[in-house]
């Protein structure tokens, strides 16, 4: 995957041996200091601006710029400095409250993508990350800021024939300057492979649906075997042999075939089950014939955001060799409404044998997740399943945007997933489940319905699924609010997040690698 932004580490000798070069006329250069409370700098910052601190401070007394966190100053031309610009981005104490508190700034992944956003597309900069308070670890700090840069330029606009000029410059190239440039490297390096594997789940969201096949996600998805991953690829007949008719059904009303996708890395030791990621791939839900409103729509070609994000992670851990077995299982459909789709009432048998009364077709996500869940329990015998999916518009009524949610039958893994979205921010919330919950989806004509009523949505979708994985160690992740049209961050402009790559990366990193 190409990224939208480029990083050298230099050590600050290095950094300060390249500001004495003469500046390129054609490729302005622009150099990135960082300012606590009071404009307080870092040692080697203070030394290289020394001469232009007199201009700092009157242009800070002119902007009330004081070094609050988020704030920034630019100052073109600076005294003594072979560059065009320089920008004093703020790390300080955000409030009056903690005015006289010391000066922190932990976030070094946010702080990447305000630097990234403050450079600008096509821009060239010199970023000393020497800080007021030194990080607790400086080479993961560098790390964590080169992502958040890469991150937040990232950019979808391939469809787009006439650009603005400052949409064409190409990619910000970032000199970034640390303490121990020898210990920085690799992980910014690593950090570069989880960028990339944030951009391909991100592009796969923001894909249109005439693009994104289920057939042309299953190809894309099969490039993963460039990085090692096993794939396998199951069409139709396959399905239908293995008696997957309730993701066959969601399925049958579209022209296009749906697929089964599996990935497979075999990282750790041959006789270790695996963990198995499940990844809801809808690639398109019209609501079938329970049609949906015409309104925002066309947002329904991000339903397989639960599908990119196993692809992303999947990319994430293979990059890095990590030492486990992990399987990726993509249910890959589309939902549309023709002669040959499945109606409201109809029963459907699932590869569990179980069969199910479809109440309404656009709960349709569930359907496709049981036969990947029964898929992946039978053929690989797993450790443990989570599955991410868009399932339900109520979990944006509990959550909003801020959380997804977390349901489950354990829970060790409960806390593993949880800390792993407070280590990356993509934070989780966990729901209750129970037996008064479980009996609101059973059926007068089938073991089970489709829905559990108005109330209580995303926790009777979840008590669907708990019924395809038996004893299996499981979690379910609801991520109808963060997987697409996510809010503007820090570290993400595009309407596609990549939501759940770093979160699933990071509890194999903690807690499954040998």
């Amino acid at each position: 995957m190409s990224l939208n932004a480029k990083f050298e580490v230099l050590s600050f000798d290095d950094a300060e041996a390249a500001l004495g070069a003469p500046e390129d006329a054609a490729r302005p250069r622009t150099l990135v200091v960082f300012a606590g409370k009071e404009l307080a700098l870092g040692a080697r910052a203070k030394a290289v601006v020394k001469d232009a601190q007199g201009q700092i401070e009157r242009a800070a007394a002119a902007a009330k710029f004081k070094g609050k966190a988020g704030s920034s100053l630019e100052i073109l031309a600076p005294a003594g400095l072979a560059v065009s610009r320089l920008l004093v981005i703020g790390v300080g104490a955000g409030g009056s409250d903690e005015a006289d508190k010391p000066v922190k700034f932990e976030d070094y992944l946010g702080l990447g993508g305000q630097t990234a956003a403050k450079i600008g597309t096509g821009a060239s900069a010199i970023v000393l990350l020497d800080l007021p308070e030194a990080p607790a670890e400086p080479a993961e700090a560098a790390a964590q800021f080169a992502l958040g840069g890469w991150l937040r330029a990232y950019k979808f606009d391939q469809y787009k024939t006439k650009k603005k000029d400052d949409e064409k410059d190409g990619p910000i190239e970032v000199k970034l300057a640390v303490a121990d440039a020898d210990s920085a490297r690799a992980l910014v390096s690593g950090a570069g492979q989880t960028a990339e594997a944030v951009v391909l789940a991100r592009t796969l969201v923001n894909e249109p649906a005439n693009v994104l096949s289920p057939a042309e996600f299953a190809r894309r998805a099969s490039e993963l075997m460039k990085l090692g991953v096993e794939v396998e690829i199951l069409d139709e007949k396959a399905m239908a042999e293995l008696g997957m008719r309730a993701l066959l059904g969601v399925g049958q009303g579209s022209e296009n075939e749906s697929r089964l996708v599996v990935l497979r890395w075999n990282g750790g030791a041959p006789d270790a089950a695996p963990i198995a990621f499940v990844g809801k791939g809808v690639v398109f839900d019209t609501g079938g014939i329970s049609i949906k409103p015409s309104a925002s729509m066309e947002d329904m070609k991000g339903d397989m955001a639960g599908a990119a994000a196993v692809t992303g992670a999947l990319y994430a851990i293979a990059a890095r060799k990590a030492k486990a077995n992990v399987v990726g299982v993509l249910g890959l459909v589309e939902n549309m409404p023709d002669g040959k789709a499945q109606r409201p009432g109809d029963i459907v048998r699932s590869m569990s044998g179980q069969t199910i009364e479809v109440i309404n077709t656009d709960a349709e996500g569930r359907l496709v997740l049981a036969d990947a869940l029964t898929y992946v329990i039978e053929k690989h015998k797993p450790a443990a399943i989570v599955d991410l999916a868009t399932l339900t518009g109520a979990i944006l009524v509990a959550l909003g945007q801020e959380y997804g949610g977390l349901f489950s039958n354990n829970d060790e893994l409960s806390e593993r997933l949880t800390k792993a979205g407070t280590a990356t921010g993509e934070k989780l919330w966990r729901f209750p489940m129970g037996p008064a919950y479980d009996k609101l989806v059973d059926s007068k004509f089938a073991d089970m319905k489709n829905t559990g009523g108005r109330h209580a949505g995303s926790i009777t979708a979840a008590q669907f699924l708990q019924r395809f994985v038996g004893k299996t160690p499981w979690a379910h992740l609801d991520i109808a609010g963060t997987g697409m049209g996510s809010p503007a961050s820090d570290i993400n402009q595009s309407w596609g997040s990549g939501w759940g790559v770093r979160l699933l990366d990071r509890l194999v990193k903690d807690n499954y690698e040998a």
